[in-house]
């Protein structure tokens, strides 16, 4: 088996029995890449089942000094998955990462955005141009519901359901949620549908799809990165600010104001709680309130 076979079963396994993403699998793909480019510079003919602990081990050094820990540790777990599958597949009896270590990195915690800060944010949003109100449900639909930009970019109309006061979310791995609308939300997205999205001329096979760029299609991830950087820099916020920081946001003022760690979670579409756990990064200004309000001996 040729590494380009062998990637090419992995990318397949990753999408139909994984259910990844394009933008994960291709993320997966590109550790794998990396190695046989190292393979292929210091003309070293071993195949994805013959390849040696040693030679992934001189791989990872030769990484160390060009890249950071974090990526350095992202690289490994790469790896490790890739050979994991030839594993299960049969392909290998052993797994040559397994006894490599990963460097020690803290956990990085998210950026986030006061209250104060989405509020300048969103006063940037020239509302008197037709993508304004488009700009504004968007930018609120990842705050108020906490989405990935996938997520909000992928909404349908179908996916609506504001009489029950929810909306459905296909997350990663294609995995459906719902998750809770105010009426705030609602009245914004309804504007923007009715007002604005009815004048554009939509192009075939976006007739459902909620959010539209000029041109009658679904929006980008780039365009929505792009909008809101300028909003940013225009609201003198000096942040590294990205669609991220708003889902971050949303999950960090739930928790500051009181909501159960669990809905956080089935909202985020978090598989495991200890994803969500990142979020208690509180002040200790709040954790002192929450003892002072919940502890028996205050």
């Amino acid at each position: 088996m040729t590494w380009k076979e062998a990637l090419t079963d992995y990318r397949y396994y990753l999408k139909i029995e994984r259910g990844l993403s394009e933008n994960s699998i291709k993320a997966y793909s590109q550790d794998i890449e990396k190695l046989t480019r190292f393979l292929s510079d210091h003309k070293i003919k071993e195949s994805p089942l013959r390849i040696s602990e040693a030679v992934v081990e001189r791989f990872i050094y030769d990484c160390s000094g060009k890249i950071s820990p974090r990526t350095q540790a992202r690289i490994i777990s790469g790896l490790r998955n890739f050979f994991d599958y030839l594993l299960f597949e049969e392909y290998r009896q052993d797994n040559p990462t397994d006894l490599i270590e990963a460097p020690k990195i803290g956990r990085k915690l998210p950026d986030t955005l006061s209250e104060q800060e989405i509020n300048q944010i969103v006063a940037q949003i020239d509302l008197s141009k037709p993508e304004g109100e488009r700009n504004r449900a968007m930018i609120e639909t990842l705050y108020s519901c906490g989405l990935r930009v996938s997520e909000m970019i992928g909404l349908k109309i179908s996916d609506l359901f504001f009489e029950e006061g929810f909306i459905r979310v296909i997350g990663k791995g294609n995995k459906q949620r719902f998750v809770p609308i105010n009426p705030y939300m609602i009245k914004l997205i309804e504007t923007y549908k009715n007002l604005i999205r009815s004048k554009i001329k939509i192009q075939k096979g976006f007739e459902d799809t909620l959010f539209l760029n000029r041109r009658g299609k679904q929006i980008s991830r780039n365009m929505v990165f792009m909008i809101l950087k300028d909003l940013t820099d225009r609201a003198g916020i000096h942040k590294t600010v990205s669609p991220h920081t708003l889902r971050h946001s949303f999950a960090t003022h739930l928790l500051e104001n009181g909501a159960d760690l669990r809905a956080i979670q089935q909202m985020l579409g978090h598989e495991s709680i200890t994803t969500t756990e990142i979020y208690m990064h509180l002040d200790k200004s709040h954790l002192k309130k929450v003892i002072e309000q919940y502890h028996p001996r205050k």
